[in-house]
């Protein structure tokens, strides 16, 4: 059974014992967290959403892939260069509701 959940602003398809990385959670490592805003399973589509919930457990915290952001404007000697690593949290899905 999988079920389209929506996590931290983004839509996720999922099933149990699945794990996803998501943005930061304000949860605990080890700590379980409840996602109620189902779309959809594969048994009902939400009008705009399903009864139920989702559980999961949350892993660890992490740090993604460095991205550069580069920003130049030619003949102008204008050049800015970052960087950006964004916070992840890896979950587990345990049960869906």
């Amino acid at each position: 059974m999988f079920a389209i959940v929506e996590i931290a602003g983004q839509q996720f398809k999922v099933e149990s014992g699945q794990e996803i990385y998501v943005h930061r959670l304000a949860a605990d490592e080890g700590a379980s967290v409840s996602f109620d805003k189902i779309l959809m399973t594969s048994n009902a589509i939400g009008t705009p959403t399903v009864p139920g919930s989702v559980k999961a457990t949350v892993l660890e915290h992490l740090k993604g892939d460095k991205v550069i952001v580069f920003k130049k404007k030619r003949r102008k000697g204008y050049k800015v260069k970052n960087g950006h690593r964004q916070y992840f949290s890896k979950i587990k899905i345990d049960s869906i509701a």
